[in-house]
């Protein structure tokens, strides 16, 4: 499968894609995790934006320090390196073209750490971010309509089977998440210059509330492009600059787990 999707990436990257031109100081690129579509559309992107730099939601900063030049070249020794299956991301395979197009790119993780999303939850997001918080907007609480928005899209995500007392806590760590992508992008952008790209899932991506919206708050002269990536035309919500579409691929029902 590896050399398949490797295969695919090297044929993406002959064409003339739907990056080309693009000049935002920070690209966002969102995606389904586990579609391997939407990571060749990532690569693709890569390749036509050339970025000094790329930030990987799925990575710490710790594990990002880890990566070198022979690391990049061997996909089985990095993947291990990265510590990567115990991260519960799907198969380093399907990544490995994002990395792979990043060439010699410095890699920035911004991933927070289980414990830490922990310690958010029993201090708050504000003291876990520190001290640039309120300039973040996370001493702030959120208005009405959105909260109600955001608390209902996590109980939809986790099939309504979770009780409705840890949803506000669950919609903080997502600010949390969102804010921090946005802080290590800028400073991506101010140590290389940029452009920079961020790995992310759709919800991160978003306009509206993602990490694009932390961006324009604290940033507002960066410019910023976002992509969202569909599948079967069901578009992600939230805003976007261009929605791509690809095919679903096969899954469990997300919901048996919750039974």
């Amino acid at each position: 499968m590896r050399w398949l999707i490797l295969f695919l990436f090297a044929a993406s990257v002959a064409r003339a894609g739907p990056f080309d031109g693009i000049s935002a100081d920070v690209v966002v690129l969102g995606e389904v995790h586990d579609n391997p579509a939407h990571h060749l559309v990532q690569a693709e992107a890569i390749a036509a934006i050339d970025p000094a730099a790329v930030v990987f939601e799925m990575l710490t900063e710790e594990q990002a320090a880890r990566i070198t030049d022979e690391l990049r070249a061997d996909p089985e020794a990095l993947a291990e390196a990265l510590e990567w299956r115990a991260g519960g991301w799907p198969d380093f395979a399907i990544y490995y073209p994002v990395f792979q197009a990043a060439g010699a790119a410095p890699v920035y993780g911004a991933a927070v750490p289980r414990e830490r999303t922990r310690t958010a939850m029993q201090i708050g997001i504000a003291r876990a971010f520190g001290a640039e918080a309120e300039r973040y907007g996370l001493a702030d609480a959120l208005e009405v309509e959105e909260l109600a928005d955001r608390l209902n899209l996590q109980l939809e995500a986790h099939c309504g089977a979770i009780p409705v007392e840890v949803l506000p806590g669950m919609v903080d760590v997502q600010r949390l998440r969102d804010a921090v992508l946005a802080r290590v992008a800028l400073r991506a952008l101010a140590e290389t210059g940029g452009p920079v790209v961020v790995i992310t899932g759709n919800g991160h991506a978003r306009r509206d509330w993602g990490v694009p919206s932390y961006l324009a708050l604290v940033a507002p002269d960066v410019t910023v492009f976002a992509l969202g990536q569909s599948e079967a035309g069901l578009a992600p919500d939230g805003g976007f600059d261009l929605v791509l579409d690809a095919d679903p691929v096969a899954r469990e029902d997300p919901c048996g787990g919750f039974e």
